[in-house]
């Protein structure tokens, strides 16, 4: 008697039930990922905005400490944080100056540019009411950013 042998057919394409799950599992993978990647670019500017702030509030109180403690002019500002100065808040943009008492400086290597708000990537510094990219008072030393709305958690740019 013929051994009769009965094989099975093994299935080479994917049923319509299993590309339909595969889909949906993308879809629900994309709707969670896709806010959450979209919110790191935000992020990564308000983090930028407290680095930056820290470092130059971190140069105006080093001015300060050099200087007697007075703040640096609000026109002068930009020199004064990054060039040499002496006791008066002269500045030059040479080296030191042991001859002429310029010793002091520079606290920053450039203004950093401005990460949100209107006037981002501008690096310009000064009273409020010139409209630079970071508002400076000389009464109190205080710097911050020149932008209106909240950061990703909700907080004001003006409470940085």
């Amino acid at each position: 008697m013929a051994h009769v042998r009965k094989h099975r057919r093994s299935s080479q394409a994917f049923s319509l039930i299993e590309l339909v799950v595969v889909v949906v599992i993308i879809g629900i993978i994309a709707a969670i990922a896709i806010p959450k990647m979209s919110k790191g670019a935000q992020g990564a500017a308000d983090s930028a905005l407290t680095g930056d702030l820290k470092e130059m509030r971190q140069a105006i109180d080093m001015y300060v400490n050099e200087h007697g403690g007075a703040y640096p002019d609000a026109a002068k500002i930009t020199d004064q944080l990054t060039k040499y100065s002496n006791a008066d808040g002269s500045v030059t943009a040479a080296a030191k100056d042991t001859t002429n008492q310029i010793i002091y400086g520079p606290y920053l290597r450039s203004i950093p540019p401005a990460p949100v708000g209107s006037l981002k990537g501008q690096s310009t510094i000064g009273l409020s009411t010139s409209g630079p990219a970071w508002n400076y008072d000389p009464a109190s030393g205080a710097v911050s950013v020149n932008a209106t709305g909240n950061d990703s958690a909700g907080n004001p740019y003006s409470a940085y």
